[in-house]
């Protein structure tokens, strides 16, 4: 049987009390330090780290091949980033600079780190709106659309000419923008000119139903050259219902094998759109859109039609008129005539309503 002295015993006891102070003071330090460590990582992670000012939410957009570097001039340019130091650290233990996503980020105010990264991780795009109407030509198209889309204008206009690449859709240089029907569409941001090009003509394809096509059957005419025509009332008239009635007449002097006469056609051949008397210099420009030389309809279209222009070449008024031309009262609307001789007594009073306002040219 072991002894023990009483001293070496309370030595013993009083080592053992230390060590058991010593470890409970430990664990008291790792557990205060881990709540530290916890609550400033909860802090990175979980606080609000957005600022917007007055704003509850914000767009940014992030271009194709944008690298991390990118990504926080975008953001911190913007002043959206309250803490940098922590975005960014909790960005790379996310792995975000390796997941770039291009695309319109919505962002909203006061969301913190985890919840903005996952957005940009998720490549969750927001959809954009692109419109375009009143437009003449393929440069006006490419420059309203890329002020819509992440593609640039120099990209858009270079497929709309690329002969190889518009023959796949069954088009021409001067017939290409047949495809683009004005309306509403909803793209991701980050579209660039092919996917564009190949939507606007796939949304052609569906604008065209089959009921379209068999009016279009009924005049003879194919869809380019309902759109050419439509084209032409377009620029003629801002008034949607009197535009059938002027798709009659063009149609009228079409069956009658008439030259077409339209004033607009000379006005984008000639490329001066700030025309507002057109003289009968005007009409000698050689150019196969002066349909005051050349029989039918010109190559291509002198515009983008609006749908209401579409529409009233498909359902024109079938009338016997033969000439119109603008009401002296310049509400925009105009004069319909059967007869030359009622045309030119039309044209007249026009015409000294122009003189009127000193309107020369």
């Amino acid at each position: 049987m072991a002894y023990y002295h009483p001293k070496y015993a309370r030595n013993i006891k009083k080592k053992r009390s230390i060590l058991h102070k010593f470890i409970i003071y430990t664990l008291g330090i790792l557990i205060i330090a881990a709540l530290i460590v916890g609550y400033l990582l909860y802090k990175v992670i979980y606080s609000p780290n957005v600022w917007l000012n007055k704003e509850e939410q914000t767009a940014i957009y992030i271009p194709t091949n944008s690298n991390f570097e990118d990504v926080k001039t975008i953001l911190y340019e913007n002043g959206i980033i309250i803490n940098r130091k922590n975005f960014e650290w909790l960005a790379e233990k996310k792995k975000y600079p390796g997941n770039i996503k291009a695309g319109k980020f919505l962002i909203k105010k006061d969301i913190n780190n985890l919840v903005l990264i996952n957005l940009l991780r998720s490549g969750k795009n927001e959809a954009v709106k692109v419109i375009f109407n009143n437009i003449r030509t393929k440069e006006q198209l490419a420059n309203r659309i890329s002020e819509q889309i992440e593609a640039d204008k120099k990209s858009i206009l270079s497929l709309l000419n690329d002969t190889s690449f518009i023959e796949k859709l069954g088009l021409t240089p001067k017939t290409v923008t047949t495809i683009f029907i004005p309306n509403t569409y909803e793209f991701f941001w980050n579209t660039n000119a092919n996917q564009f090009i190949k939507r606007m003509y796939s949304e052609s394809k569906n604008f065209w139903t089959d009921e379209r096509k068999n009016k279009a059957g009924e005049l003879k005419m194919t869809t380019n050259e309902i759109i050419t025509l439509a084209s032409i009332i377009e620029q003629e008239t801002s008034k949607n219902d009197e535009k059938p009635i002027i798709a009659g007449v063009y149609i009228n002097r079409l069956n009658k094998g008439w030259r077409l006469q339209a004033d607009p056609t000379l006005i984008f051949a000639l490329g001066d759109y700030g025309i507002k008397r057109v003289l009968n210099e005007h009409k000698e420009i050689d150019s196969p859109y002066n349909t005051y030389k050349i029989k039918g309809l010109p190559p291509g279209p002198i515009c983008i039609p609006s749908i209401a222009s579409i529409n009233a070449v498909l359902n024109y008024d079938k009338n016997n008129y033969l000439y119109f031309c603008a009401k002296d009262d310049l509400s925009g609307y105009h004069s319909f005539a059967k007869t030359n001789a009622q045309h030119m007594k039309n044209a007249r009073a026009y015409q000294k309503a122009l003189n009127k306002m000193r309107i020369w040219k």
